[in-house]
């Protein structure tokens, strides 16, 4: 028995997974394609939206997910009494808040923060709730909060979705940490007795079988990047597996503790 609200219209039941309670897809399009109006969604951005997400919602601060490039940031954080996080290069005394999840675990506090990003955010802001910013910092708290409001079943099914990164093209570039990030949320459901469909269980599996998670995922490419930029605090905040017992749950356009 599968959930009555099915995959975008145009997409073949077979593509949507609909046979299984958990599923699993990258990127804006699988997102899209995959949405569930009686379920709920993980957005895994590992490097480094969700996990900027987490650790600025611990803080008491509310994130509104917007998407970079759209060209209206400004107007859009005025219109909703919300500060503007800038570029990591442009952080300023007046400006401390950027995409860094380092920088967001010292930078002053704020009610209300408009934290744009190509990928997670882009997904988040299309969005509709229950949405939730799954990292591995928070990967355990995530999923017992979807079991403990009855989703990963058919009638309320989970599916994670693992953001990606951008070839200079625009093309989604699968990366490493993210499929790792959203493989910690899935082990988590399949081990409370969720049933997986094919492809969340692969990323499952993917995650169950690496020796050394923190060490793949300071080795792979997105994180050299970062660590070559500057950036390895960001890298290093990332992979604190578990290191929040909190949930961040997208609520009125919103991220917030939950």
């Amino acid at each position: 028995m599968t959930s009555g609200n099915g995959p975008a219209a145009g997409v073949r039941d077979e593509l949507g997974q609909r046979d299984a309670a958990v599923r699993f897809e990258w990127g804006p399009a699988g997102a899209e394609q995959l949405r569930d109006e009686a379920g709920c969604l993980f957005i895994v951005d590992v490097l480094s939206f969700t996990t900027a997400v987490s650790i600025a919602v611990g803080r008491r601060m509310a994130i509104l997910p917007h998407r970079s490039g759209d060209g209206d940031a400004e107007e859009f954080a005025a219109s909703h009494n919300a500060m503007l996080a800038v570029r990591r290069t442009e952080v300023s005394a007046d400006r401390p808040w950027s995409l860094s999840p380092a920088g967001l675990a010292w930078a002053p506090v704020t009610s209300r923060l408009v934290l744009p990003s190509p990928n997670g955010a882009a997904i988040a802001a299309t969005s509709k709730g229950p949405v939730l910013a799954a990292c591995l910092r928070n990967a355990t708290a995530s999923a017992r909060w979807a079991l403990e409001h009855g989703f990963g079943t058919d009638e309320h099914p989970a599916v994670v979705i693992a953001a990606g990164e951008r070839w200079p093209d625009g093309s989604l570039r699968p990366a490493l940490e993210d499929a790792l990030g959203a493989g910690a949320v899935l082990s988590h459901l399949e081990g409370a007795g969720c049933e997986l469909s094919v492809e969340a269980a692969a990323i499952a599996q993917l995650h169950r079988a690496c020796h050394d998670v923190r060490e793949s995922i300071r080795s792979c490419g997105s994180a050299l990047e970062l660590a070559r930029a500057g950036y390895l605090a960001d890298v290093e905040a990332a992979i604190e597996v578990d290191g929040d017992e909190w949930v961040a749950v997208l609520e009125d356009g919103a991220f917030n503790a939950g």
